[in-house]
């Protein structure tokens, strides 16, 4: 009697379609984790964006109290000079003079606004801005790590004063000052600019 032999043999096609699908399922894993990596190295950087960002917006906040301080005082060394009426110490532009640094007037020759035109980022001996604490004494920790890498700074625009019942026909039209401050982040490519206008009380 003869015996039947069976064949243990896949045949060809088989093997290539089988060959196909581990492959395709392959690739599928491997997009997934590209994919994947991608997706947390993005999560990654905007945290250490809003990070920098939030960080900036502190500084600029700080620079604004600041100037406040610059103003009014308590504490500021050239609080006095901010009187009513004492006009003389701004400047077109923005001085860069030691005492009245950072002090700015509208240009008439240009319709760009003075804090769009001045130099935040100037570090010579005489900028056009001020830097935190030069003329209130106040600190402020910046530089390395995940602190401000500078010192924010501001300047003061004297401005007319547009609160209701404030116009020529009464006389001299009350000042006011607009204050814009630039804050840094832990690179001094993230930058934050704030501003505030700010009354001084009459005394």
């Amino acid at each position: 009697m003869k015996r039947l032999r069976t064949s243990s043999v896949v045949p060809s096609a088989q093997r290539g379609i089988a060959l196909v699908v581990v492959m395709l399922i392959l690739l599928v894993v491997v997009v997934l984790g590209i994919g994947g990596a991608q997706i947390a190295l993005l999560s990654e950087r905007t945290a250490r964006y809003d990070r920098d960002y939030l960080i900036a917006s502190q500084a600029a906040e700080a620079a604004l109290m600041d100037a406040e301080y610059d103003i009014r005082g308590p504490g500021g060394t050239r609080t006095t000079q901010f009187a009513q009426g004492n006009d003389g110490i701004f400047v077109s532009g923005c001085s860069s003079s030691a005492t009245t640094r950072g002090l700015c007037l509208p240009n008439p020759d240009t319709a760009k606004p003075v804090w769009a035109r001045v130099d935040f980022l100037d570090t010579s001996t005489s900028p056009p801005t001020v830097q935190f604490g030069d003329f209130t004494g106040r600190s402020f920790d910046a530089g390395g790590g995940i602190r401000p890498a500078r010192k924010p700074r501001y300047i003061i625009e004297l401005i007319d004063d547009q609160a209701p019942g404030n116009d020529a026909s009464g006389g001299q039209v009350p000042k006011m000052y607009r204050v814009t401050a630039m804050g840094f982040g832990p690179r001094v490519d993230v930058q934050v600019v704030l501003q505030m206008v700010f009354r001084k009380e009459k005394g």
